[in-house]
Order: C-alpha cells, then sequence, then structure tokens
C-alpha cells in the first residue's frame, strides 16, 4: 500500500510551500531576492553538512566517481528554482505560484516516468494516466483564473 508514501508527500507539499512562502518574504522585506536567495543557500548549506555529518562514514564520497557530473548540476538548478520563486511569489503569491508548479510537475513527472529517466522506475503512460493528468492541469487553469 502506498498511502503512507502519499501522505508523506502531501506533507512534504505544505513544507515546501511555507518554505518558499517564507524565502519569497526575506526576498521582499529586502527589496533583493538575489541576496536572499543567497543567504538561503548558505543557511541551507549549514544545515546539509549537519545533517550530513550525522551519517558520514569512512569513504562516504567514495562513489563519487561514478555520478555523471552533469548530475551535480542539481545545486545550481536548485538555487535557480529558489531565486524564482523568491521574486515570484510576491508577484503572484503562493497560491497561484504553487498551483504552477503543480502543472510542472505533474507534466514533468509524467515523462520522466514515462521515460525512466533520472533513475525513475519506468511507467508507460495511458490513457487513463493522461486523464488523470488533464484534469490536475485543468484544475490549476480553473484554480488560478482571474
Amino acid at each position: 500500500m502506498k498511502t503512507p508514501f502519499f501522505i508523506f508527500t502531501t506533507f512534504l507539499g505544505v513544507v515546501l510551500t511555507v518554505h518558499l512562502a517564507m524565502n519569497g518574504n526575506v526576498g521582499a522585506a529586502i527589496d533583493n531576492p538575489r541576496v536572499a536567495n543567497a543567504l538561503f543557500w548558505c543557511i541551507g548549506a549549514l544545515g546539509a553538512c549537519l545533517i550530513g555529518a550525522t551519517g558520514w562514514k569512512r569513504g562516504a564520497l567514495s562513489g563519487l566517481k561514478a555520478v555523471n557530473p552533469v548530475l551535480l548540476l542539481a545545486g545550481i538548478l536548485g538555487a535557480s528554482l529558489v531565486f524564482g520563486i523568491a521574486w515570484a511569489i510576491p508577484q503572484v503569491g503562493a497560491f497561484g505560484l504553487m498551483m504552477g508548479l503543480l502543472a510542472g510537475q505533474i507534466l514533468s513527472g509524467m515523462v520522466l516516468s514515462h521515460f525512466g529517466w533520472l533513475g525513475s522506475p519506468v511507467q508507460p503512460l495511458r490513457p487513463i494516466n493522461l486523464a488523470g493528468a488533464a484534469v490536475m492541469i485543468g484544475g490549476v487553469v480553473l484554480a488560478t483564473w482571474t
């Protein structure tokens, strides 16, 4: 049963929304989303190091040579994502932003899973999946219609 995973990922969605709204608020408060993003990532890097240190074992980075260097660009993607969100949230609000993110995640998740890219288990698209995604995207459009 995947219900616990669904509940957990829903919780992560709540955390993501709050976290991004907090970062957007800092960017608006200091009137500089670029500096807010840099501050966010510095504090995040410290937190990540502390969390990583709790699981550190001898040879923890030994597998790094097997990692495609392109995959390490995820850090730049994350920083760019958070900067874009810190800039956009004061413009469109948390609701509009999260609805747009949701639409993008639905579409990209379908593609990644269909082709098995980036380690995702292959889940070929079926008509029912496409219909469900269309309903969800339609819901995003309706929810953000002004």
